[in-house]
């Protein structure tokens, strides 16, 4: 019965083992699971707390999270590249290498985005995004990016035996479960309570921690990097045992495989989460909900079931094809299907079915363990060749939004070659003949998408801050023709196309809009008029002779077409001025413009990015604008309550928020909320906007924002 019960040697605790009654250290696990848990967790919660300091330098666009994730994809493939070469050295010499990397990387705390990186105005913030990362967090997040397959090719490498070898795919669905932790925890326990200069230093603070634990790791591998005859585990070194018939080692058709997979799934996430962000509702934290469920699908199918995953082929597939016809059909409906209410959860449960059938198909497809560097490579490859695709390439290449309608097309094609041999069997050959059906329904649905784009549409193109479009209602010698603005289905201004009418002012800025009856209101001769947000240029249109309107835009293309296409700049009776780069950088750095009237009417799809509504946006506001003059804030908003936001800010520098809501019955003119900060009394007194003035509701609980600061959940509608 030796070896049968636990006992402890004189020299340090050990536990025996059956076969041999030799004294066995104490398995690992504990300490390698502590080590990828910890990583993946700060792997992903380090993801928004970078985006948001940056995203106000950056005009506060999607873009910039799109641009982070690729980011973040080549770092990753950069670690599992990493990962997968150092496993080909001695074991000592890989150990030492990685402890001279974690300690070297300890010199990029706290991660904090240095000042110099901010955009001077007409850079491409492509490459400024990627060059700021890479200087704040690229070598704390190349090191825990590589945790996840070093580790577990640690583990490998110490248990041979078949059994326990295949347990080591477990460790990759914990690292999921840590990232999908670590991604959730921000919104919902960490940005409504903590600062952004406080979330950089705590997660620099665990990542000290995760140094430790890999410090730990590491020296553990090194040391059972040795042959240990006690262990029964031959020495890692050594040339590796023949492996079983049924386990050949990968072909090129497995590496095709995983690419094409990981890289679907890869295109699908930043594809869908850009059409819901800019398409549907630009409500910021939306961004997190399809990278929540992209990581959720890899912990189900790596996990689940005994450690086998909760993806069944014959069960997945059939919804997940019908969800592809439906999100390509979707694209093309104007109403119903791009409501919030039915497009979100549309394009969000599409995503989940499309990336359990590509991670699943994945899961079904690795390699037994010794191989696992190299399946993690693979799938780092893809994920980051997606993201190139959508996030560097697509805004190049595309005048529209082209990546999603292509990735469901090809998803269903994919969907094809993976079931082609179940064609043999008759029971199971509906599956690959809906995966046909599907690629055809989402080919035509493209197809149908390119011409639903272009109806009417005289211009399209593209770049990083998004897609515009120039519609036109009707042919130029009719007089009700129009054109009109288009940033994803956001209108961004309109005009009418006939000589007689372009001067009128049109959508949310007529004259009993709030910015309308401020710029009319506070009027003395030789106004000055600061405008953030170009558009079509509208508020142009009520500048008259010896007045000068300063407008401030971000991107260079809305410039050009605002020139081009309307009538507002170009036939102004005022001075017009047009200044490029993101309004709040360039305003800090202006001498005082002594504006009458600022108005502030950047909108990122259909929201004020949030570093254009703080406290200390305001107070750059006011350095511009005279003692009597007024910034007006444009809060329309079909989700979020911005005047409240606006009201507690004017509260703080003791001035008035005057809410003016119109609702006009033109049909040329649109319903609109302005705030008014102002002390101008004589405006304030003024029985037409007394008329007009709706109180502001206070919202529990909400304090001023500040960049450091702020949370959009608290003023949800």
């Amino acid at each position: 019965m030796r070896g049968a019960f636990s006992y402890r040697c004189p020299a340090a605790p050990r536990i025996p083992t059956i076969a041999s009654g030799h004294c066995q250290a104490p398995q690992p696990m504990i300490l390698y699971a502590a080590t990828i848990l910890v990583s993946s967790f700060l792997l992903f919660l380090v993801q928004p707390i970078i985006a948001k300091q940056i995203l106000p330098w950056f005009g506060g666009s999607a873009a910039v999270w799109t641009t982070c994730l690729v980011f973040f994809q080549l770092a990753l493939l950069a670690g599992y590249t990493y990962s997968d070469f150092s496993g080909k050295l001695r074991a000592r010499t890989q150990s030492g290498l990685h402890l001279a990397l974690l300690v070297a990387s300890l010199a990029s705390l706290p991660i904090v985005a240095g000042l110099g990186w901010k955009p001077v105005g007409d850079e491409d913030p492509l490459w400024r995004i990627l060059g700021l990362l890479t200087a704040t967090i690229g070598l704390p997040y190349f090191m825990l990016s590589t945790t996840g397959p070093l580790v577990q090719s640690w583990f490998a490498r110490e248990h041979t035996d078949p059994v326990t070898a295949k347990r080591v795919y477990r460790f990759f669905a914990l690292s999921n479960f840590g990232s999908l932790v670590g991604l959730l925890a921000y919104p919902f326990a960490i940005e409504p309570w903590v600062s952004t200069k406080v979330q950089a230093w705590g997660w620099s603070a665990g990542y000290a921690l995760f140094v430790l634990l890999c410090i730990g790791s590491a020296l553990r591998a090194r040391r059972t990097g040795r042959s240990d005859v006690a262990t029964n585990h031959p020495a890692p070194d050594a040339p590796p045992p023949a492996r079983a018939a049924d386990e050949p080692p990968p072909g090129m058709g497995d590496y095709a495989l995983w690419l094409a997979l990981a890289a679907l799934a890869s295109v699908l996430l930043l594809s869908i989460s850009n059409h819901i962000t800019q398409n549907v509702a630009s409500i910021p934290f939306l961004w997190v909900l399809p990278l929540t469920l992209y990581l959720l699908t890899f912990v189900l199918c790596f996990e689940g079931r005994g450690g086998r995953g909760w993806y069944v082929r014959s069960i997945w597939i059939l919804p997940t094809l019908a969800v592809l016809g439906l999100m390509a059909w979707g694209l093309t409906a104007e109403r119903g299907v791009l409501h919030i209410e039915s497009a979100v959860p549309l394009y969000c449960g599409g995503l989940f079915l499309a990336c359990m059938f590509c991670h699943g198909e994945l899961a079904h497809a690795k390699p037994a363990a010794r191989y696992l560097t190299r399946f993690y490579l693979m799938l780092s490859l893809g994920g980051a060749a997606g993201g190139m695709f959508v996030g560097l390439a697509a805004p190049k290449l595309f005048d529209l939004y082209w990546e999603l309608p292509l990735g469901l097309t090809a998803c269903a094609l994919l969907a094809v070659v993976v079931t082609r041999g179940m064609f043999a069997r008759s029971l199971a050959a509906i599956v690959p003949a809906a995966a046909i059906a599907a690629t055809g329904v989402c080919g035509y649905y493209a197809y149908a998408f390119d011409a639903f784009m272009r109806e009417d549409t005289i211009l399209a193109m593209r770049n990083f801050y998004g897609a515009l479009r120039i519609k036109q209602t009707a042919p130029d010698n009719e007089p009700g023709a129009q054109r009109r603005l288009m940033h994803g289905v956001i209108m961004h201004g309109e005009q009418y196309v006939a000589q007689d009418r372009r001067g009128l002012i049109t959508s949310y800025y007529g004259d009993s809009s709030g910015v309308g009856m401020a710029i009319e209101r506070i009027h003395p001769p030789e106004q000055r008029v600061g405008v953030i947000g170009l558009g079509a240029g509208t508020l142009a249109g009520y500048a008259r002779k010896g007045d000068t309107f300063r407008l401030y835009e971000i991107n260079p293309q809305v410039i050009d077409v605002a020139k081009r296409y309307f009538y507002y700049l170009t036939e102004s009776q005022g001075r017009i001025e047009t200044a490029l780069g993101d309004a709040r950088l360039v305003l800090e750095r202006e001498p005082a413009q002594r504006f009458d009237v600022l108005a502030v009417d950047a909108f990122s799809s259909d929201a004020i990015p949030v570093h254009l509504i703080t406290r200390e946006a305001l107070q750059v506001y006011l350095k511009h604008i005279k003692p009597d003059g007024a910034v007006a804030f444009h809060v329309t908003n079909r989700y979020l309550q911005l005047a409240p936001v606006v009201k507690l800010l004017a509260d703080e520098v003791g001035m008035e928020a005057v809410l003016i809501t119109d609702d006009p019955e033109d049909a040329h003119l649109s319903r609109t909320d302005w705030v008014i900060v102002t002390r101008n009394r004589a405006f304030i007194n003024d029985p037409a906007v007394a008329a007009k003035r709706a109180t502001i509701d206070p919202i529990k609980g909400l304090a001023p924002w500040t960049d450091d600061f702020n949370n959009l959940y608290r003023i949800l509608k």
